[in-house]
């Protein structure tokens, strides 16, 4: 806690001495003598020379590194990469981490989310049983057959790495929880699991939700707790949670079950709620990533800003660009953050920076979409599986607007009513929709399809994109997933 008080306190001071470190570091690398990080003293210079990064601009770097090449992007030898959902584009992404990633972010995190939640519940009983961790899968990196690398689920390279006490906490055995088929592992980690004391889960919900209903079938159970009577605490990320909420409170029915949130990515860990009356997030700040900010505005200008966190302003929207120990040199990861306080810094996730729909100046981001859908459940009673949403594109015949896909796992009595309430919703959280909608002149009102139960897991697997990190796209510019869904489910 002490640690983490530090960088609380001196923010600035701690980031700027990891840059310098990241610096010093990186400099006998090709990246970092092509850019002259030795030349470089501050943030200033450091902004001045060197550019930021797409994942398509890093790539032939990252590309060489898979191959074999090492000290490319960093002096440390990479043997892991972390192979991303791909949601910012069709293609998975393959990101380096290198031992200090691993040891200085990634387990660096776990340890720090431990120590957050035992500060804010000493009473806690987490240790008196185990943790579930629904994990993804790695292999052997194909790109480079000479050598012993491997590429996967970030959750699965680390769970792969984990020190021994770490492993002794968790459940269950490495070998089910690194397993590649997704449908015969939630057989296997549910009869496995539930013999076990668990007192805590971790992971992404969506996945964790399938694990707990498989459970509960096996057992013959209608709620998890008449399995795991102990369980306090669900850490999880990857998706915002408030959608699901509900749909845990029915499968968890405890007044005292405890939801923490944390944001975890493939390229490093980032931030973890420290209070226990928010789920705002505190950015770790002494992780070996140095931030920067873009102002979302100005993503598409051709010389945005890109301002330091003393710069930030709350309230904003940002996409972030980071500098990591693993050799990500002022690369924009895609996510977009809002600042909710900048004594100590707290973030929320705003969406992504290709995730979006802007097809008639409404400027809907994924953190409006959740926000509205989780009104309209809770006025209606209503509970939420998975929902993706997409574009109507203006034609003579018709109008333009928004078509939800939703999933339920309790469907509103009146959907009519439901649809209104969410556009309700919308409309009060974004201004550009407001407008828009007014009169229905540029949009009409949202169209909802209600799908069964199962069609975005079939959906996933069609994709391959079943388990570990992957996570349904919520919002897109195109038709791309509402016309392959509607498709399927013809």
């Amino acid at each position: 806690m002490h640690q983490m008080e530090l960088f609380m306190k001196y923010p600035h001071e701690v980031q700027d001495e990891v840059l310098k470190k990241l610096l010093q570091m990186g400099k006998y690398t090709e990246y970092g003598k092509k850019y002259g990080f030795d030349e470089i003293r501050d943030g200033a210079g450091y902004k001045l020379r060197v550019p930021v990064n797409t994942y398509e601009e890093m790539f032939p770097y990252i590309s060489r590194t898979m191959r074999g090449e090492q000290n490319v992007l960093w002096p440390t030898e990479i043997k892991w990469f972390a192979k991303s959902s791909g949601t910012t584009n069709a293609r998975s992404k393959f990101i380096p981490v290198s031992p200090e990633a691993l040891e200085d972010c990634h387990f660096k995190g776990g340890k720090d989310l431990l120590s957050l939640y035992v500060n804010n519940y000493p009473d806690t009983q987490i240790f008196s049983g185990k943790g579930v961790a629904v994990g993804g899968s790695h292999k052997a990196n194909e790109f480079d057959p000479t050598s012993s690398s491997f590429y996967g689920d970030v959750s699965a390279v680390i769970m792969q790495n984990l020190p021994p006490w770490a492993q002794f906490i968790r459940t269950p055995s490495l070998d089910v929880a690194l397993m590649d088929n997704w449908e015969e592992k939630i057989e296997l980690l549910a009869a496995e699991t539930a013999k076990v004391n668990v007192t805590n889960i971790a992971g992404v919900p969506t996945w964790t939700v399938l694990l707990i209903q498989r459970i509960m079938q096996i057992e013959n159970k209608s709620n998890i707790l008449e399995v795991w009577p102990n369980l306090e605490v669900f850490f999880h990320g990857a998706v915002a949670f408030q959608p699901y909420k509900n749909l845990f409170k029915s499968l968890i029915p405890s007044e005292g079950m405890r939801y923490w949130d944390t944001y975890n990515a493939s390229e490093g860990f980032f931030g973890i709620q420290d209070q226990k009356d928010s789920n705002d997030l505190l950015l770790m700040l002494d992780y070996g990533v140095y931030y920067e900010f873009i102002p979302t505005e100005e993503l598409h200008d051709e010389k945005p800003r890109v301002l330091t966190l003393s710069e930030v302003e709350i309230g904003k929207n940002y996409a972030m660009v980071i500098t990591t120990n693993a050799g990500l040199w002022r690369y924009n990861i895609g996510d977009t953050v809002k600042f909710t306080s900048t004594s100590p810094y707290r973030i929320r996730i705003s969406g992504r920076t290709k995730h979006f729909i802007n097809v008639f100046g409404e400027e809907v981001i994924i953190e409006n979409a959740e926000t509205a859908i989780t009104k309209a459940c809770e006025q209606t009673g209503a509970v939420i599986d998975n929902f993706t949403v997409g574009p109507i594109f203006l034609e003579k015949a018709h109008r333009g607007g928004h078509e939800w896909i939703i999933e339920f796992k309790n469907k509103p009595g009146d959907i009519d009513q439901f649809t209104k309430l969410l556009d309700e919703e919308l409309r009060r959280v974004n201004s550009d929709y407001d407008a828009k909608r007014a009169f229905d002149l540029a949009l009409m009102m949202p169209k909802v399809h209600s799908v069964n139960e199962g069609t975005f897991y079939n959906w996933m697997k069609k994709r391959g994109k079943l388990g570990g990190q992957n996570k349904v796209p919520r919002l897109s510019n195109t038709r791309e997933y509402l016309d392959e869904i509607l498709e399927m489910i013809q």
